[in-house]
């Protein structure tokens, strides 16, 4: 049985800068990371993958090249939690115990759960189409360029989702691409979203639904995907509230599936009510096991899972834990903050910062609520290179 002081399950975004943070340290903890995974991701680019914009090969790396010096990688996957004896049990049957855990491990994408997605997601000819995998994305592309005429659904579940804002900007994109190619009052475009309303920041709604508008997009509430008939090409939707079920007609859908906390989470003693970690939405440290933190898309902490939060995240969990480990006070607190760049055409962004309270947080001396090629810029050039070489290297900004 190894142990280790500092254990992270995850190296996902989270789980990697919060490890390289830790190791930062003058006094550096020792760190041992858990996570499979022979690749490392860069997902916010997936949108302008399924744009066209770049080639899917832009976003993957090898995952050995950003553990983080000093730190140990377990190339295994967690089966079971047991918090109360500070340990848990690998898929491979071995056991590790911890001084300190923090878990990491990202959200599970529920594909199985919309009927006759799984099988035509991706499928040439299906038109069932998601930038939410690296093996479908380009997909995404192939589609909008292929559609002439007809109808393009885009889903947005009424579960919780990474990128909150990745559903509209895919509409948006291929809204843009059918109007400069002369087919924007060609393809009926509809936006189905299985919440209240476009955007949970009015600043940065008034906008959207501006956006909206120019392109000539429906926009339905409150109703959610739950099964495809593939061969006939009709979706069905249920209201959420009246649970009455309807069916669309579609040349092209982009799905995005429901998701959740990954099962070996929900399935322990470390989840919460509604399966996520549950944490203090401050300190990030667990509300019942002090040495156990947790940060990223499987906490509950109340705000968007984006790489943005997670940027704010990682310095407030990296400065507890090393508080927590020399027996100090939690020093950090985390106030929510969070970032959608909303892309809404080729070269044009909104960008919105904002804190729990959906107050804006905004970083920059001018409105962010307007569209503007600088921060279209800055998503598509810039902050790529600032994951790979600043947050993924343990740099604070």
């Amino acid at each position: 049985m190894a142990h280790h002081e500092v254990l992270i399950v995850g190296g996902g975004s989270a789980g990697i800068t919060v490890g390289a943070m830790l190791r930062n340290q003058s006094n550096p903890p020792g760190v041992t990371i858990i996570d499979p995974s022979e690749k490392h991701y860069y997902q916010p680019i997936w949108t302008l993958v399924g744009a066209g914009v770049f080639p899917k090969e832009v976003s993957e790396r090898k995952e050995a090249d950003y553990i983080p010096p000093g730190a140990e990688w377990i190339k295994d996957a967690v089966a079971t939690f047991d918090p109360d004896n500070n340990s848990l049990t690998l898929a491979s049957g071995a056991t590790h115990t911890y001084d300190v855990l923090v878990v990491t491990s990202g959200i599970q994408i529920n594909w199985g759960a919309i009927k006759g997605l799984k099988e035509s997601i991706g499928k040439p000819g299906t038109g069932v189409c998601s930038n939410y995998s690296y093996d479908t994305v380009e997909s995404t592309w192939e589609n909008i360029r292929a559609l002439k005429k007809g109808t393009a659904l885009f889903t947005h579940p009424s579960t919780p989702i990474k990128c909150g804002g990745a559903p509209i900007k895919i509409t948006y994109l291929a809204s843009d691409h059918w109007r400069r190619n002369g087919l924007g009052n060609q393809v009926k475009k509809k936006f189905i979203k299985g919440g209240p309303g476009i955007f949970a920041v009015k600043k940065y709604a008034d906008s959207l639904t501006k956006v909206a508008d120019r392109y000539g997009i429906d926009r339905v509430w409150n109703t959610d995907l739950v099964a495809l008939k593939v061969e006939e090409k009709k979706a069905i939707f249920r209201h959420l509230e009246t649970g009455e079920e309807t069916e669309e007609a579609y040349d092209m859908i982009h799905v995005t599936p429901p998701m959740s906390a990954p099962d070996f989470i929900k399935n322990s003693p470390l989840a919460a009510d509604t399966g996520w970690v549950e944490v203090d939405m401050h300190t990030t440290q667990h509300v019942r096991y002090p040495n156990v933190f947790s940060l990223g898309d499987c906490s509950n902490l109340p705000t968007s899972k984006t790489g943005a939060a997670i940027r704010k995240q990682a310095p407030t969990t990296t400065a507890n834990v090393m508080a927590y480990l020399a027996g100090s006070e939690l020093p950090e607190s985390y106030n929510g903050y969070t970032s959608c760049p909303l892309v809404t055409g080729y070269g044009s962004l909104i960008l919105a910062e904002f804190d729990y309270n959906k107050e804006p947080m905004e970083s920059f001396p001018f409105n962010q609520a307007e569209e503007r090629y600088s921060m279209y810029a800055l998503k598509a050039y810039a902050l790529p290179k600032i994951y790979w070489h600043g947050m993924l290297r343990g740099r604070e900004f």
